[in-house]
């Protein structure tokens, strides 16, 4: 049996079907290339068996000559080789597991870049900013990723428009990554990318990975897929972009696409949160035919999975790409409303029993659980910190932390208070009751990873300046690691000090949330209709 599937390989099955072999990534994006002929980037699939042969003997002697007959079938679709030093085919490393795990295991961009390399992209761009600004963004993530060097250690790729500056940064970078990783980012295109493989498979067990497996309750022997993809660069220009959409709402339900878009940027500045990113709906101010085809192509993804639908997109150039789509994590309310419409909806028509299994009697309970918090949310505003983002609903008190590692040692309920969160952050977030971030947007890690979790979240509170053991508010307001604060999911709003929620067993919210009712109704139904006269 091969080890590598290109997208478009026909396995004989849906390859939605397949996220064992594939990962999900991967059966992701072989659906949407085979089964939807939707515009993704080719690429292919080292499949997840092969991840566990890596852990229990290295790597495999015949890997090599299939990946290298996969990327000289590539470099022929792509009309560009690996290597080339005058029109280099550019590659995307990222990870798949079989159930989704955001933000956990490793990704390399722009792999395939070198002193010779750039020269060429730089001249087939005719654009020297993008091809030093994209080797910059290379040698960074692939030190920090592949060779084990602290992000904080290296300088943050420049967002200028000076070709010299960021030849000056470049070599900066390389000099750095020499002091600190005791040898240079490999110039052999061939190289980097077994190395970024090998990251990739070593990632699995990465203590970030398994602290997440323990809160999910994942599996630790499953391992995980690689995906390598061609390059498309949404960091080229103003009609270049990237971004994270979900096809609804997944803190409300809402019938209408929700995420976050960044012009002239990769997919890391979305997510990682450390760039301020604006609404999806904005997209079509700046891009409207991309935005266009991009709403379009959700309605399709959600009428095809029939369920909610989480993508990944880069605009290059002006068109539109998909690097991604996953079934979307919601929270419990969302998941409420969202099986109850899609059962009306006339392009999905959803099952009763169907969304009566999306939606347990566990679920159920939580959103209660929600709508008596949101209900309560009414306080005073003269303990108001700041205003940002509602990423993940609840309303909670905790002590405020300001490093994951104190979370872990907490005896008693803890906020987490971050400029940004990052995957290395998992284990300190699943010890915390909320989690509150001064940066990022409503698809960053902290919010998805809450989300996920049922964590309430609020993020962007840009008013609040974070020091090294406190942070203060617009209004001077002080708050010391150990002091208690409030955070509401919902509004986004974060007061000082400890503020009552409502009783979660109370329950006239309920009776204002007729998708619940109508749940109940169908559940009670189903049951009556089991019990044997």
């Amino acid at each position: 049996m091969p080890k590598i599937f290109a997208f478009d390989h026909d396995h004989g099955r849906a390859p939605a079907e397949l996220a064992g072999l594939l990962g999900g990534k991967g059966a992701g994006l072989a659906e949407m290339s085979s089964a939807l002929g939707l515009a993704v980037p080719p690429g292919f699939t080292i499949s997840v068996p092969v991840c566990r042969d890596y852990a229990s003997g290295g790597w495999p002697s015949d890997l090599d000559a299939e990946i290298d007959d996969h990327l000289r079938h590539l470099g022929e679709r792509m009309r560009r080789n690996f290597g080339d030093q005058g029109d280099p085919l550019l590659l995307a490393v990222r990870s798949g597991a079989p159930v989704s795990m955001p933000g956990m295991m490793d990704t390399v961009l722009n792999l395939g870049l070198n002193s010779e390399t750039v020269v060429g992209l730089a001249a087939k761009a005719r654009d020297e900013r993008f091809a030093w600004d994209t080797y910059n963004r290379f040698l960074t993530m692939y030190a920090t990723t592949v060779m084990g060097v602290a992000p904080d250690e290296l300088e943050p790729p420049l967002r200028t428009d000076r070709v010299e500056e960021l030849k000056a940064q470049n070599e900066r970078l390389k000099e750095r990554i020499l002091e600190l990783a005791g040898r240079p980012v490999p110039e052999d295109p061939t190289v980097q990318l077994k190395e970024a493989v090998e990251a990739v498979f070593r990632s699995w067990d990465s203590d970030r990975a398994r602290a997440f497996r323990a809160k999910e309750g994942i599996d630790g022997d499953l391992g995980t897929a690689v995906n390598v993809q061609a390059m498309v660069f949404g960091n080229r220009g103003e009609d270049s972009g990237t971004g994270v959409v979900f096809s609804r709402n997944p803190s409300t339900g809402e019938n209408c696409p929700y995420g976050d878009f960044l012009l002239r940027a990769q997919g890391e500045d979305v997510v990682a949160g450390i760039r301020k990113t604006m609404p999806i709906a904005e997209m079509a101010v700046h891009q409207p035919a991309a935005a266009e085809e991009l709403f379009e192509v959700l309605r399709r993804l959600e009428a095809h999975y029939a369920d909610v639908c989480d993508v990944e997109f880069t605009v290059e150039d002006g068109r539109l790409w998909l690097l991604q789509t996953r079934i979307g994590k919601r929270c419990p309310t969302a998941a409420v409303r969202i099986a109850v419409e899609m059962v009306s909806d006339p392009h999905i028509l959803l099952s009763r029993s169907d969304a009566l299994l999306r939606v347990s009697p566990a679920v159920r309970a939580a959103a209660r659980e929600e709508l008596a918090a949101a209900s309560g949310n009414a306080v005073d505003d003269e303990h108001l910190l700041g205003h940002g983002l509602g990423a993940s609903p609840g309303f909670v008190s905790g002590k405020v932390v300001l490093n994951p590692l104190d979370a872990l040692d907490a005896e008693e309920d803890v906020i987490l208070v971050r400029r940004d969160t990052s995957p290395e952050d998992v284990a300190g977030m699943a010890a915390s009751v909320g989690i509150l971030t001064t940066t990022g947007g409503l698809v960053s890690h902290a919010a998805v990873v809450a989300r996920g979790w049922s964590i309430p979240a609020v993020v962007g509170v840009a008013d609040l300046v974070l020091g090294q053991d406190e942070f203060t508010s617009a209004s001077g307001l002080r708050v010391r690691a150990g002091d208690v604060i409030t955070i509401d999911g919902t509004s986004g709003k974060v007061w000082k000090g400890h503020h009552s929620a409502p009783d979660p067993n109370e329950e006239a919210p309920a009776r204002h949330f007729p998708e619940l009712a109508q749940l109940e109704e169908w559940a009670a139904h189903e049951e009556s209709a089991t019990v044997t006269p």
